[in-house]
């Protein structure tokens, strides 16, 4: 079973989650984090995310950030979101050789739901996990979760992300993993989670589980 995570790894969404980020951050009188502070706390639960950003809000204003960036992020989602160059080859490929496909994510399951029907691909994935009904990445709750509706042994699975959050979690699981490289994360700080492999393309990802 290959499992993915999403914003940053199969649809290229950085920029519309720093933007909102900021944006809920300045709609609640606080200074906005730099893009780079934004785009590093990508991957784990809104709600850890945000507490990272900003350790010392009060439980109420976090709450009211959770929700300002939620319809912050609706309000700014135009176009249909976009996947990353190969990615829908690439998991068509996968379950074409008997694979199957999950998703573990930082997203709320309503944000997660929203993007997957939009692109048309809410059957695409046998199951997914999101953070707001497990716990956040690193942890190893939601690979566990997800290992054991589906019935797969830890040796059985690979996880594939953008962050040293999902190789983290994908390690505390023992679970392999692969990163890539065109996400939040640098190369470096991927590695030392010892993944198989960092790809600079999702079409990569064939012939590293196909070694595997």
């Amino acid at each position: 079973m290959i499992i993915f995570d999403w914003d940053g790894t199969l649809c290229d969404s950085v920029a519309q989650i720093v933007v909102a980020v900021q944006q809920a951050a300045t709609g609640m009188g606080l200074e906005a984090p730099s893009d780079a502070a934004a785009a590093n706390i990508i991957g784990l639960g809104l709600r850890e995310a945000l507490a990272r950003l900003y350790p010392d809000i009060p439980e109420e204003e976090l709450v009211a950030m959770i929700k300002a960036y939620s319809a912050t992020y609706v309000a700014n989602e135009e176009a249909p979101p976009q996947l990353f160059p190969g990615a829908l080859d690439t998991l068509q490929a996968l379950r074409d050789s008997g694979y199957a496909l999950g998703v573990a994510t930082g997203k709320s399951r309503r944000g997660l739901d929203r993007v997957l029907a939009r692109l048309g691909m809410e059957e695409f994935f046998e199951i997914t996990r999101c953070a707001d009904e497990t716990r956040s990445k690193p942890h190893p709750q939601m690979l566990q979760e997800i290992m054991a509706v589906q019935q797969v042994a830890p040796h059985e699975v690979i996880m594939v992300g953008d962050t040293e959050y999902d190789l983290e979690m994908a390690a505390n699981a023992g679970v392999a993993s692969v990163g890539v490289s065109f996400g939040v994360h640098s190369v470096s700080r991927l590695q030392k989670h010892g993944p198989l492999a960092v790809v600079d393309s999702l079409p990569e990802l064939i012939a590293v589980i196909g070694a595997r």
